[in-house]
C-alpha cells in the first residue's frame, strides 16, 4: 500500500510541522495546497519534501477535493494541518502498509480526539467523531455546503482504533471566534436554501444540544472543559438559528 497525503493550507506554520512529523514515515507523497500563506508554511511543507500548490481559495470542499485530484498513490490519506496521528495510530498504519486486509475495504474510519484547554477531550458532542480519512483513490470524494464538508463514500469501510489527534483550539475566545464564524456560515447556506425557522427554535435546538452532550453522551465527566465545551456548542445552535431568522425577517421587508 502506498498513501498520497493531502493537505490544504493557508498561515498554517504553528501546526504543519506536527502534522508532517507525525505522518512523515507512513506517507509515500505529500501534497500541500495552499491557498496564500504570509508565513512559513511553505518552508514547513518544503522541509518534509512535499509537493507545494497553490490554488485560490475554492471552499472547504472544492479544495479539499482539487487536492485529492493531485494523488497519485493508490491510497490517500487526507489530513487538515490542526491534525496528527497518535502513537497508536501510527502503528496501525504502518502495519497496513505491510498486511493484506480483506477484498473489498475501500476506505478506513478514524476516531479523532480534541485537545481542548490542556485535556483531551474522550466525551459529549465531540466524541468519538469518526471519519473516513484513509480511502482508495478516486473513490471518495468531499461533499457539503460552506461548512462542516463530509466525504462521500461508498464501499465498505474498516475501523481503526488508534486516534487521530486535533489540535483545533488556541483557547476559549479562538472557539467561540470560530463557533461565531461557522455560524454565520450555517445561517447563509440555510437561508439560500429557503429554510424558515420560528423564534423559539433557536432556544429550543440549543437545549437540546446541551442536554445531549453534557447529560447524555458523559460531557460532565471532562469536567470544566467539559462544560465550557456544552456552554459554547449550545450557545452556538442558539446563535445560527437567531441569525437565521434575522435574515428571513431581513428578507420580507
Amino acid at each position: 500500500m502506498k498513501i498520497s497525503l493531502c493537505i490544504i493550507t493557508k498561515n498554517e506554520e504553528s501546526n504543519l510541522r506536527r502534522c508532517l512529523t507525525s505522518v512523515a514515515l507512513v506517507v509515500d507523497e505529500i501534497i500541500v495546497v495552499d491557498s496564500g500563506s504570509t508565513d512559513g508554511t511553505e518552508e514547513v511543507a518544503r522541509e518534509f519534501g512535499a509537493q507545494w500548490v497553490h490554488q485560490d481559495w475554492l471552499g472547504f470542499m472544492a479544495q479539499k477535493n482539487h487536492a485529492l485530484s493531485l494523488a497519485n498513490h493508490d491510497w490517500v490519506l487526507s489530513l487538515d494541518a490542526d491534525e496528527a496521528l497518535s502513537g497508536d495510530l501510527f502503528s496501525e498504519l504502518l502495519t497496513l502498509k505491510e498486511v493484506r486486509f480483506p477484498e473489498g475495504i475501500i476506505g478506513f474510519s478514524l476516531p479523532r480526539c480534541v485537545l481542548y484547554e490542556g485535556k483531551w477531550i474522550r466525551r459529549g458532542d465531540w466524541y468519538p467523531d469518526r471519519l473516513v480519512r484513509l480511502f482508495k483513490n478516486g473513490v471518495g470524494k468531499f461533499a457539503g455546503g460552506k461548512v462542516h464538508e463530509r466525504l462521500e463514500i461508498e464501499g465498505a469501510v474498516q475501523e481503526l482504533e488508534g486516534e487521530l489527534e486535533h489540535h483545533s483550539f488556541r483557547d476559549v475566545v479562538d472557539h467561540w471566534s470560530r463557533c461565531e464564524t461557522y455560524a454565520q456560515l450555517w445561517a447563509e447556506m440555510k437561508f439560500e436554501e429557503g429554510k424558515k425557522v420560528s423564534r423559539l427554535d433557536g432556544s429550543i435546538h440549543a437545549a437540546i444540544r446541551w442536554v445531549r452532550g453534557y447529560l447524555l453522551r458523559g460531557g460532565f465527566l471532562d469536567g470544566v472543559q467539559g462544560w465550557q465545551i456544552a456552554r459554547l456548542n449550545s450557545r452556538e445552535v442558539r446563535l445560527k438559528y437567531r441569525l437565521l431568522r434575522q435574515m428571513n425577517i431581513a428578507a420580507r421587508e
